[in-house]
């Protein structure tokens, strides 16, 4: 595994996010209107900068309490399951979406990076499930919701896969945990296990062409959540069908992803596939199929970018989209954390000040 792909995952989300945010559940028609017949072909920018959403934000603050966890467990011995963490981050940044009642005391390093605090949430009902109690789980959902607002937790989740940590079955678990503590549609959660196992497997085997990897992923959520989840097999068979039209060059691709939809989690990842695929894994393509359609653009679009970004790594993603994207150093930051992870044990002579402050003491 190379730090760059782990840098390549979370600016590839960005730019996707960042691109799709401009045109997200628009339709077809208008976004030609406003941008020409071949639609949206890069970022539209305000005041210079791309503008990443909650998509980003929620990936970035997953990884955030995935490693506060990892850290209280090397450097504390105790820690709580990895799902409580993901919840407490997930909290905190619901609190950076209001602009009234912070607290004085945070967890969370990202709370004091005002790039990744901006209000840009996709989906305003996850901020008052994130103000309740109880979250959510797999078995005890707090709602039906399928929109894909909190799919990108699934990729904070797949770039923490470690095997010295959890086996990849476990890690996929996690994946739906996360999805689950604010949307509780098994269309929802389940797709993001199957996310998480995707990005898993795209840091690790890169040479391993894409589709592999996907019916690789799909196997594994088959085998476990397959004698409890019928919605296990639509999930698959939307995917089945986007690898089907990605091998079938003379189908018009704005057609196909119109055909997809683009709406719910599962017709996003499906999107996300098909765009990768269709483009032949060309970065700057990807982006392009990815969100111009009438769906949910900046969710396909951040899913695309990280796959893609997992994938290629750093250096494969165009100059142009990683100039203006704000939080770009934050993010390549958080990346290179979650690539060496906490160096620190319990009773070790090694202290790392730097991670000390962010991950025990929230960044202060």
């Amino acid at each position: 595994m190379k730090q760059s792909y782990y840098r390549g995952c979370l600016l590839g989300l960005a730019v996707g996010d960042a691109m799709g945010y401009s045109v997200d559940s628009r339709s077809w028609a208008e976004i030609q209107e406003d941008y020409g017949p071949n639609g949206l072909l890069g970022y539209d920018l305000a005041n210079g900068y791309a503008d990443v959403t909650s998509y980003t934000q929620l990936a970035a603050f997953t990884c955030n309490g995935l490693l506060l966890g990892l850290t209280r467990g090397q450097m504390l011995g105790k820690m709580a399951p990895f799902v409580k963490y993901i919840g407490l981050s997930s909290r905190e940044w619901a609190i950076s979406q209001r602009p009234w009642g912070r607290p004085e005391k945070n967890f969370c390093w990202l709370s004091q990076t005002p790039e990744l605090c901006r209000r840009h949430c996709m989906d305003t009902r996850m901020l008052d499930i994130l103000n309740r109690d109880p979250l959510g789980t797999p078995e005890e959902p707090v709602n039906n919701y399928a929109h894909p607002g909190a799919l990108s937790t699934a990729i904070g989740v797949g770039l923490f896969f470690d095997r010295r940590r959890m086996a990849l079955s476990e890690t996929e678990r996690l994946g739906a945990e996360a999805v689950a503590l604010t949307h509780g549609s098994p269309l929802a959660f389940l797709t993001g296990a199957m996310l998480t196992h995707i990005i898993s497997l795209c840091l690790r085997h890169p040479d391993v062409p894409l589709k592999a990897l996907v019916k690789h992923a799909m196997a594994g959520l088959r085998e476990q959540f397959g004698h409890q989840y019928s919605q296990v097999f639509e999930i698959c068979a939307a995917v089945r069908s986007a690898i089907a039209y990605a091998e079938s060059p003379d189908l018009n691709w704005q057609e196909v992803m119109e055909r997809i939809e683009c709406y719910d989690s599962a017709q996003v990842l499906a999107g996300a596939v098909y765009a990768c695929l269709a483009s032949g894994e060309d970065f700057d393509r990807a982006m392009i199929l990815a969100v111009n359609h009438s769906g949910r653009s900046a969710a396909v679009g951040a899913i695309t970018g990280a796959i893609l970004g997992a994938r290629m790594g750093e250096e494969a993603l165009p100059e142009f989209y990683i100039e203006c994207l704000e939080p770009g150093e934050v993010l390549r930051e958080l990346a290179d954390d979650l690539y060496h992870g906490c160096t620190m044990e319990k009773g070790s002579r090694l202290f790392d000040l730097d991670w000390d402050r962010k991950y025990l003491h929230g960044g202060r």
